[in-house]
């Protein structure tokens, strides 16, 4: 039995579900990483999420994520890689 003490994590009621994104924009300063989610269907595009973080938690994020690609790949086999969409061809309007 482990010592531990289970945390509660709670869903704000604001989130109303998932939205896709084909489309992700990286960028950081010393302080924090941004992740901006978009799903872009030509001729237009609309940000779907933005996520801003710490570099320590970002860091911990890509590794979650390289080992569950990683069990995804085992299960279901490799994924191809497809071409993506160009940043050059995305203007963001403010």
């Amino acid at each position: 039995m482990s010592n531990e003490k289970q945390q509660q994590i709670q869903i704000a009621d604001n989130i109303p579900g998932a939205e896709y994104t084909n489309f992700a924009n990286i960028s950081h300063n010393q302080e924090e990483f941004q992740i901006m989610f978009a799903n872009v269907m030509p001729p237009s595009g609309r940000v779907v999420g933005k996520l801003i973080t710490t570099p320590g938690h970002f860091k911990r994020i890509v590794a979650a994520m390289t080992e569950n690609l990683k069990k995804y790949e085992e299960r279901f086999g490799m994924i191809k890689d497809v071409p993506g969409i160009e940043e050059k061809e995305i203007g963001f309007k403010g």
